[in-house]
């Protein structure tokens, strides 16, 4: 289970009982933050840190373990920062400083030098902030009594954060074919991006992926369809076309699972071997958790399963969706977003239906997929861009809404949206920042889930929302110049 380290700082002037004192405290923090967390991770309380040795000693530990997903800070009393600095120019996981005190309350009646010397985090926390800005650690502050609700919610959402950054640096991303012909915004360099997110993305020949199509038997065929048939409606009796989907994704899991691949790309563009382009096999393993990006859209595949483990254990829907075609009615205007086949069923807000028809694109047998009305609610869309000296996020928020009315003659998934504010200066800023017309949608995740994320991993972040103005659009006009 993942594991978050907690580290409390002290110094040895201020004798033993006050030492005692401070780690009683907090073993008493690290029980409370573990049951908060709700199987979310387990809080490993490490020995007081009193000088820089224990600080060294301390984050090797936290380094080394793989269950180690982020290490909290906290400086009980005052603890001088230069014992910090050889430890923390060695940390390599997410850091997150609480910024609090044991007690809730001053004992004003009571209160006396001893007392104060013992709690003393305005001071220590001070302190620790300065050395952690001047080492340039990107970080995350929560400042506020440990106990209080808005102070546990930021401690989940870091480690929500956390686990997604450590799904990250181990995650491998397999391309089937390379990036869609003449397409820019898709496209990155894929060095930078696993030097900065750990992304190991790596061309796989799809022949290698049709010869384990080949020897899938009928009995493994019979079983996906098994799934398929308790899952979702069948609406067509040509029923080979969508045996051949569950042949795609029995051999996309065997390869998947022999390769250690949590994400994976494909295109229309090579198809070479395969009868149909992946429709519902690529949305079955989304549902799943496995990241997907169509025309070789490595990035959006990463970002997709990185978000979708972020979102673990929170209410809502997370995954893979495109730009498609706008509803103008003034005043009204409204986003269908959807893609040839791949949007994940997770989106569905009533029983997807199993169907197969002509996609008009890829000069291949018409594909069988997941066709469904989208989800609900107020999300956000995130995409990733590669702006050449740096990476970009964007994240914009939405409201996704019910269709205005039944689209009987549009044979795959429909998500729509409105944009914030509205759509004239939401859209116009994603054009002005760059934002791809691929994007990761989540209705479980939010704005300040993907500003940490973002913060964590050094990226500059755009943020599109009904607090976003015309004079913002300019400063992004100005941005590109």
């Amino acid at each position: 289970m993942s594991t978050l380290y907690f580290l409390v700082g002290s110094q040895d002037l201020y004798g033993d009982e006050c030492l005692r004192q401070v780690a009683a405290d907090a073993v008493e923090m690290g029980k409370f933050l573990e049951g908060k967390l709700e199987g979310k991770a387990k809080v490993k309380v490490m020995p007081t840190i009193i000088n820089s040795e224990a600080c060294i000693e301390n984050i090797r530990a936290a380094n080394c373990d793989e269950d180690c997903i982020g290490v909290m800070c906290w400086m009980h009393t005052f603890s001088p920062a230069k014992m910090w600095i050889k430890g923390l120019q060695e940390l390599r996981k997410p850091l997150l400083h609480i910024h609090t005190q044991a007690n809730e309350f001053l004992p004003y009646d009571k209160i006396d030098y001893d007392f104060m010397n013992l709690n003393q985090a305005a001071h220590g926390d001070r302190e620790f902030g300065f050395i952690v800005a001047r080492l340039r650690i990107p970080h995350h502050v929560v400042a506020g009594y440990y106990k209080h609700e808005r102070v546990i919610r930021e401690i989940k959402r870091f480690a929500d954060v956390a686990r997604a950054l450590c799904a990250s640096r181990h995650l491998k991303v397999a391309a089937f074919g390379n990036n869609m012909r003449e397409v820019a915004v898709t496209d990155g360099d894929r060095v930078e991006s696993q030097i900065r997110y750990g992304w190991e993305c790596n061309y796989f020949a799809l022949g290698g992926l049709v010869q384990l199509v080949s020897k899938v038997t009928d009995a493994e065929v019979d079983a996906k369809m098994a799934e398929y048939t308790s899952k979702y409606t069948m609406k067509t009796d040509r029923i080979e076309s969508v045996r051949e989907q569950a042949r795609y994704e029995v051999a996309l899991d065997k390869f998947l699972a022999y390769n250690h691949i949590g994400a994976f790309t494909d295109t229309f563009q090579d198809l070479y071997g395969l009868k149909q382009l992946p429709g519902i096999a690529a949305q079955n393993l989304m549902a799943r958790g496995i990241g997907f990006g169509p025309e070789g859209d490595y990035k959006i595949s990463a970002l997709s399963a990185v978000l979708m483990e972020m979102s673990k254990g929170r209410e809502g829907s997370t995954g893979f969706i495109e730009d498609y075609t706008y509803d103008l009615t003034e005043g009204k205007e409204l986003e269908l977003a959807s893609h040839m086949l791949e949007v994940p069923p997770s989106f569905a807000s009533t029983k997807p239906e199993i169907q197969v028809l002509p996609m008009g694109i890829g000069n291949k047998e018409d594909p069988a997929r997941l066709v469904f009305d989208g989800t609900q609610g107020d999300g956000i869309q995130v995409t990733l861009v590669d702006m050449g000296t740096h990476f970009r996020i964007i994240c914009a928020d939405i409201e996704l809404v019910k269709q205005p009315a039944p689209m009987p003659n549009l044979p795959v998934a429909r998500i729509m949206y409105r944009h914030k504010p509205n759509f004239a200066i939401g859209t116009a800023a994603w054009c002005y920042a760059g934002g791809a017309h691929h994007s990761v949608v989540s209705t479980a995740l939010c704005r300040a889930d993907i500003e940490l994320f973002a913060r964590l991993t050094g990226t500059e972040f755009i943020a599109i929302g009904d607090d976003t103005t015309e004079a913002d659009l300019s400063k992004l006009a100005a941005g590109n110049c």
